[in-house]
């Protein structure tokens, strides 16, 4: 089975910054993709930043030039490094995945962890 596990959620105040950070663990034999969405309440989830296992990335365009994403292959991770942050960025972030896991190395499965929340005061 997989995991991920999220970290480095909170509240802080209109112009600051945060990092999440999120680990996959388990029987993975190779992570594709690796990306983080948000859901504001009462609206649906959206992409905020993904980025490929050779290490391009893309982002939404609400925070193309503030947040910035990141992963380290060798230990499962991927970073959110969030600047200038604004209080519609007010949401629970989850973390997502493709990850092909050793006893089927050919088929990769998406995986969600169970999301931070990250809000933004005024």
């Amino acid at each position: 089975q997989v995991q991920l596990v999220e970290s480095g959620g909170g509240l802080v105040q209109a112009g600051g910054s945060l990092r999440l950070s999120c680990v996959a663990s388990g029987s993975i034999f190779s992570i594709a993709y690796m990306g983080w969405y948000r859901q504001a309440p009462g609206k649906q989830r959206e992409l905020v930043a993904t980025i490929a296992s050779g290490g391009s990335t893309n982002y939404a365009d609400s925070v193309n030039g503030r947040f910035t994403i990141a992963r380290d292959t060798a230990k499962n991770t991927v970073y959110l490094q969030m600047n200038n942050l604004k209080p519609e960025d007010t949401a629970v972030y989850y973390c997502y995945a493709d990850i092909a896991m050793v006893h089927n190395t050919r088929v990769f499965y998406p995986y969600w962890g169970q999301g931070t929340q990250v809000t933004v005061s005024a």
